[in-house]
């Protein structure tokens, strides 16, 4: 009996990327149809903690408070893998800005771009607008301006319920802020998501984190790749803008980007799965995932 062994070849670069584009794209629908409000409720938890502050009241747990907390600690721990990979808003913003690429490539056209610097500048508008809604919150005001939230609308056409003239000037925000999608990836996360701003400052443990003394001369492949602008030095004070998506350990051409130091491939497959594991088992606990 004679047998023949063929020898499977290792992906190449480009195939090893697309395989991993395909699995970030799954994950992000698994969380897209089946827990869409986990950050509409975290943010609420900030809503509420900030309400009850100004109001002198005694904080409460709630179900917002317990979705802030799911997100915060798991964040802590494992980065911001839940921007990257489970949030709704998020993976929407990557849905319209790889139509638009797509549209542009057919055209022939280029939109505009933002430059990098402007990029680094328009990031700090976050934290402006998460002050703002805190002072709002704690002033009591907040509850009072219905209807303008862009998030809100957004959050009931996932639950899909229309949202009604009352939302008039929510849906004209959500549409200008799609119109930035198509522009920058990642526009709303980096420049208005106040719970980006709230991830940017918590202290992260899972970093990914890069060997610079080891990467080839003018590479600079992982900052070209990054939808954020960031550089993956653990002495980088702007590290708290990396949302994990894991394109810059994708892309690297000689495996330079660890996970928290620890695993050496920062996006092996198994490594994000069981990352995406964890935190829908925690979303679940918690009674954030559609049943």
């Amino acid at each position: 009996m004679i047998s023949f062994k063929t020898e499977q070849k290792p992906a190449s670069p480009k195939q090893r990327v697309t395989q991993r584009r395909r699995l970030r794209a799954c994950i992000q629908l698994i969380f897209f149809l089946l827990a869409p409000s986990v950050y509409t409720a975290a943010f609420s938890g900030i809503k509420e903690i900030a309400t009850a502050i100004g109001a002198g009241e005694p904080l409460a747990f709630s179900s917002f408070a317990a979705a802030l907390l799911v997100v915060c600690v798991y964040t802590i721990v494992f980065g911001r893998f839940f921007c990257g990979y489970a949030c709704a808003f998020g993976s929407f913003g990557d849905a319209v800005y790889a139509l638009s690429q797509l549209i542009q490539r057919k055209l022939k056209r280029r939109l505009p771009q933002i430059p990098e610097t402007a990029v680094r500048r328009m990031q700090k508008i976050k934290y402006l607008v998460l002050a703002v809604i805190v002072v709002l919150c704690a002033a009591g005001v907040y509850a009072g301006l219905s209807g303008w939230s862009p998030w809100d609308v957004f959050s009931m056409l996932t639950a899909l319920k229309w949202c009604g003239s009352a939302y008039a000037l929510g849906i004209v925000l959500l549409v200008l802020i799609m119109a930035g999608m198509t522009v920058k990836e990642r526009f709303f996360c980096q420049f208005l998501c106040p719970m980006g701003a709230v991830f940017a400052l918590l202290p992260v443990i899972g970093r990914y984190m890069r060997k610079r003394e080891t990467c080839l001369m003018r590479c600079s492949a992982c900052v070209k790749s990054c939808p954020v602008c960031v550089e993956t030095d653990a002495d980088n004070a702007r590290m708290g803008e990396c949302i994990s998506c894991g394109k810059c350990s994708d892309i690297c051409p000689k495996r330079n980007i660890s996970y928290a130091g620890r695993v050496s491939d920062g996006n092996a497959p198994l490594a994000v799965v069981v990352r995406a594991v964890i935190l829908f088992a925690a979303c679940a606990v918690f009674g954030l995932v559609r049943v």
